[in-house]
C-alpha cells in the first residue's frame, strides 16, 4: 500500500492538533508559523474537511473539529508505525531511544536494577525513564510505553496485568532483638509505624489500621501514631535505617529481603486488589520498541 499523499501536511496537522497552536507546530517542525497554516489551509482544501474552528478569542484560538479529533489516534499511530519503520532500517547503526513512564518507588525498587538484561537483549535501544508522579498524557509527551499502579483501567490505553503484591510489616533486623525485640504484633505498640501515605486516594489500598485489623491487633496498637511519608521508597528506606515498622510491598521489599536489610517479624498479610499494569496506546501495541519492553518485562516478572 503506498504511503498517503499530502504527509508534509499530515505531519503539520498532527502537531498543530498536539499544541493547538500554529507558532508552536512551527516551532516544533522548523518551519515558519505561515507555512504551517498553508499546510493546513491546503489539507483542508484536498479532503474537503474542516480540522480546526478558528476564534478570535478565548484562551485557545483553535479548536479541533469532530472529524479531526475522530482521525487523530489513527493518524498519531500511522506516524508510530513509519517511526518505528525508520527504526528498524538503522538500528543496526543507530541507537533507538523510547521513553517509559513509571512510579518512581518501582523504578526504585524493582525495575533500575534489572535493566542490564534488557540492555543486554537490545542493545541498540535506550531507554528514557520518566518517574513523574503525575500521570502523563502518552499522546502530548511522546510516552512509548508505562507501568502504573491501580485498578488497570486509564482511558486511552490498553492495560495488561503484570503482578500483584501482598502487604506485611518489615524492619530492619536490629528490631528483633532487645528490650522491646518484635516477637508478636503487640510489641509493635513500642515501635514507631512508618505510614506510606502515597495512595490515600485509593480507599482500597492497605494501611496500618486495615492491617492490624486483620492481624488481631486493632485494639492493641495505636494505628495512627508514627511517621507519615508520600513515598513508598522512602518509607521502606526509613525502616532499613532501623527508625520504624513499615508495611511493606512485595515488588519493593524482595530485593531488600533476600539481602537482609529487612526481615519480617510476622507472618501475617493483606492482599490487595490494586496491581501493576503495562499500559500503551492500542496504536503502539505492536511498535517495536514496546514489543521488546513488554517481552523483556513478562519474562523478568515469569522469573521471580
Amino acid at each position: 500500500m503506498r504511503a498517503p499523499n499530502n504527509l508534509n501536511a499530515l505531519r503539520a496537522f498532527e502537531a498543530v492538533a498536539r499544541h493547538l497552536s500554529y507558532p508552536a507546530a512551527a516551532a516544533e517542525l522548523n518551519v515558519t508559523p505561515a507555512a504551517v497554516g498553508q499546510l493546513i489551509r491546503a489539507l483542508e482544501s484536498y479532503l474537503d474537511v474542516e480540522l480546526f474552528h478558528r476564534s478570535t478569542s478565548g484562551p485557545s484560538r483553535l479548536t479541533l473539529t469532530d472529524a479531526a479529533r475522530s482521525a487523530l489516534p489513527d493518524l498519531q499511530g500511522g506516524f508510530d508505525l513509519l517511526s518505528t519503520a525508520v527504526e528498524r532500517l538503522r538500528a543496526s547503526k543507530s541507537r533507538i531511544i523510547f521513553t517509559v513512564t513509571v512510579p518512581p518507588a518501582f523504578a526504585d525498587k524493582w525495575l533500575l536494577w534489572r535493566l542490564e538484561s534488557f540492555q543486554k537483549q537490545h542493545p541498540y535501544y535506550d531507554l528514557r525513564i520518566d518517574t513523574s508522579r503525575h500521570l502523563v498524557d502518552f499522546t502530548a509527551d511522546r510516552v512509548d510505553t508505562g507501568i502504573r499502579y491501580g485498578a488497570g483501567a486509564w482511558p486511552n490505553l490498553v492495560s495488561m496485568f503484570l503482578l500483584r503484591d501482598e502487604f506485611f510489616p518489615v524492619c530492619s533486623p536490629a528490631l528483633l532483638k532487645g528490650r522491646h525485640a518484635l516477637k508478636d504484633p503487640g510489641d509493635l505498640r513500642h515501635h514507631p509505624l512508618i505510614h506510606d501515605i502515597s495512595m490515600t486516594s485509593f480507599g482500597v489500598f492497605p494501611t496500618w489500621r486495615s492491617w492490624l485489623q486483620k492481624a488481631g491487633y486493632g485494639k492493641t496498637v495505636d494505628c495512627d501514631r508514627g511517621l507519615q511519608l508520600n513515598d513508598s521508597a522512602a518509607a521502606i528506606r526509613t525502616a532499613i535505617s532501623g527508625n520504624g515498622v513499615a508495611l511493606g510491598r512485595t515488588t519493593l521489599v524482595e530485593r531488600d529481603l533476600a539481602e537482609g536489610r529487612l526481615v519480617r517479624p510476622f507472618h501475617e498479610i493483606q492482599g490487595c486488589e490494586l496491581a501493576y499494569y503495562l499500559v500503551f496506546r492500542k496504536e503502539s501495541e505492536n511498535s517495536a520498541p514496546v514489543v521488546a519492553f513488554r517481552e523483556w518485562l513478562l519474562a523478568e516478572i515469569g522469573s521471580r
